[in-house]
């Protein structure tokens, strides 16, 4: 009896476990599909909450515009109407940042993409030679020519950060050749040609020469820092060698062009011209030293938001010395104050510059296109004349094929390789900042004479200033984007780790 009686009720709890699991299923299953309809609910609501918020975030920016168009005009006025600088300074700088984007999302097979300022470059153009547009698109001279340098300050700041103490170092003596070399060659062999060619006196012919043997840093510098950063050539410190190299050319080409035109129209001798060009290089490099090292140990590293403090002393200073030397009368000399300033800043910073690099980055990417865009303008279809394009054209072409095979022999011996060789020699060919800067002053000045045959003079001076940056900026920043890749050697073993602060006294003392 007492064995039925457990055998029932073990009966009994095994049906209700059954039942009580049945039931737990159940529940389970329920769960599940209740949380499987409140995901696709929220997963619903998401989706259509997503068009929701962008649709508000534009709204957003539309209102800021429409507000701060509004505050500007109500200051201005005209200004930012159409016609008007500061509507031209706008379109201009949209319009450039559209082409570069459009140009650097060119993919051809087996070929780097193309540089942003070949697009900035052609929008500028563009925007200063399509009849329609150009008349509603205007940019005052000075304006232009404030912003063309604030811009020079920038990228030479960067690229003052970017030099590479060690090899600059080793290449001090292949600095030198590379940056006067090449530029003497070509004015002398410019001048030869257009004299004959074109038949421009001599010291005419000189002045031209002197506007297009310097190379533009704004084509080179920027190239040359998309290179270092993909590692290209950096173990032989070719990046470093050009950038370096091309503020002195500068200087040299701008202290022959002022010798130059002051023998052509008698403003002071020839002797104090040679002579403010030396002083042009001791004061820069003085003017750059104090303040290098002045930002090196100001503000103290202790202070907080230290990255942005620096970079803006970077920036500030680097600015003020591109202006400050204009005023001084010495305007070769601020290019390289900001290149010294900017690398003495970051030989005492040691790992730490390479956030303010970054804040130096994002001032660049918003001047770069006021920069490219700004030079392209300055070249007017209607301002050139037919034949003087032509014996112009031959004139620019031997001296660059001279510079070339001359640079190719600055770096024989300076332990490259052959294609770094090439590449060296076809990246010191652009031609765009100082051409842009000082290719119309000859005939400004001329116009103040008021003689017809000194203007002839000074249009044809600007005329193959104009066929230089337009044939070699370009096509220069487009070979070096090019064969940079391909000349180049990029470390197959990279070192990793934090780099070694390096010493001033180390640099200068080749320890």
């Amino acid at each position: 009896m007492t064995i039925q009686i457990t055998a029932h009720l073990i009966g009994r709890g095994k049906v209700a476990c059954g039942e009580n699991t049945g039931r737990q299923q159940m529940i389970t299953t329920r769960s599940m599909a209740n949380r499987e309809t409140n995901a696709d609910t929220a997963v619903q609501v998401s989706d259509d909450s997503t068009p929701k918020a962008g649709q508000t975030l534009c709204d957003f920016f539309i209102l800021l515009a429409v507000v701060l168009f509004g505050v500007v005009w109500s200051i201005t006025e005209d200004e930012c109407l159409p016609g008007g600088n500061l509507f031209g300074i706008t379109i201009l700088f949209i319009c450039a940042v559209v082409g570069g984007k459009l140009v650097s999302l060119i993919r051809l097979p087996k070929l780097p993409p193309f540089p942003p300022l070949l697009g900035m470059l052609l929008m500028g153009f563009l925007l200063r030679n399509i009849p329609v547009v150009t008349d509603e698109v205007y940019i005052d001279f000075k304006w232009s020519a404030s912003l063309r340098n604030i811009a020079l300050a920038v990228i030479l700041a960067r690229a003052g950060l970017g030099l590479d103490p060690t090899a600059l170092r080793k290449l001090k003596a292949v600095c030198i050749r590379v940056a006067a070399g090449p530029c003497l060659i070509e004015a002398c062999t410019v001048a030869v040609i257009s004299h004959f060619l074109m038949g421009l006196p001599w010291v005419w012919a000189f002045i031209l020469g002197f506007v297009l043997g310097a190379v533009s840093p704004a084509v080179v510098v920027p190239s040359m820092l998309l290179l270092q950063k993909d590692g290209y050539g950096v173990e032989k410190g070719i990046p470093t060698l050009l950038m370096a190299a091309g503020s002195f050319d500068d200087i040299l080409a701008i202290t022959g062009f002022t010798t130059c035109l002051g023998m052509a129209f008698a403003t002071g001798s020839t002797w104090y011209n040679l002579l403010r060009g030396v002083l042009e290089v001791a004061g820069g490099m003085v003017a750059g030293i104090l303040l290098g090292f002045l930002i090196q140990y100001f503000p103290s590293v202790d202070q907080k938001h230290l990255v942005m403090k620096r970079s803006f002393l970077v920036l500030g200073l680097s600015v003020f010395a591109v202006f400050g030397s204009g005023v001084a009368g010495f305007p070769g000399s601020g290019g390289l104050c900001t290149l010294v300033l900017a690398f003495l800043a970051g030989l005492g910073w040691g790992t730490e510059k390479a956030r303010v690099e970054e804040v130096i980055g994002w001032a660049w990417d918003v001047f770069q296109p006021l920069l490219f865009g700004l030079i392209g303008a300055e070249i007017r279809v209607s301002e050139l004349e037919g034949h003087t394009v032509g014996l112009g054209i031959v004139s620019l072409l031997i001296g660059l094929l001279v510079r070339v095979g001359f640079t190719f022999v600055c770096v024989l011996f300076a332990g490259f390789s052959i294609k770094e060789k090439v590449f060296i020699a076809l990246a010191w060919m652009p031609k765009a900042t100082v051409q842009a800067a000082i290719g119309s002053t000859a005939l400004d000045m001329a116009r103040t004479k008021d003689d017809k045959q000194l203007q002839k003079y000074g249009m044809d001076v600007l005329t193959v200033a104009v066929l230089a940056i337009l044939l070699t900026a370009p096509v220069g920043a487009l070979i070096i984007g090019l064969c940079g890749p391909r000349l180049l050697q990029k470390p197959e073993n990279p070192v990793s780790g934090e780099r070694v602060k390096p010493s001033l006294s180390a640099f200068f003392l080749g320890m």
